[in-house]
């Protein structure tokens, strides 16, 4: 897969529409061309304990931070034309799909590939998460649940894997 943005959400709640950052990385011709970070004002806005204790992302962070539209009008010109790849595809679609919808925004339909659905195939791992297989890669996930960072992660392992 030489052309894909590798997509990451965090979410303040158990909303999937409470996105509260975004990391995108995106490769053209195998090689990675762009990145983009975003914290997010989530809808609705307020963070659950245990969100927090996975992202560090508190309200304080995010009082000032731009709503999803604001954001999403700096990455769809990055990665139109692009198929998406996230680690448990599941979660970043339907945060994707949730947020659109919140906001009435029409959805464009992306493609998405999953590398948790992949990595299934690989033999002999402690489990899938993405810390786990991205060390299989070769790769050290030090700020793992840092939307960017993971987003990193995960198209280290859409090269090796994908």
């Amino acid at each position: 897969m030489d052309n894909f943005a590798a997509i990451d959400f965090e979410t303040a709640n158990n909303q999937l529409s409470s996105v509260c950052s975004v990391g995108v990385v995106i490769y053209r011709g195998g090689e990675r061309v762009d990145e983009f970070y975003s914290l997010i004002h989530p809808e609705p806005n307020y963070y659950l304990y245990r969100n927090i204790q996975v992202h560090g992302i508190t309200e304080r962070d995010t009082w000032n931070a731009p709503i999803f539209p604001k954001v999403w009008e700096q990455v769809a010109p990055k990665i139109e034309g692009l198929p998406l790849v996230a680690h448990n595809k599941r979660f970043d679609e339907c945060c994707l799909k949730a947020v659109f919808k919140t906001y009435c925004m029409d959805y464009p339909d992306y493609t998405f590939f999953c590398t948790y659905l992949a990595s299934l195939k690989l033999k002999g791992l402690e489990n899938h998460q993405l810390q786990t297989v991205a060390a299989y890669f070769g790769y050290d996930l030090l700020t793992h649940h840092h939307a960017l960072s993971d987003a990193d992660a995960c198209s280290w392992i859409a090269k090796k894997l994908l």
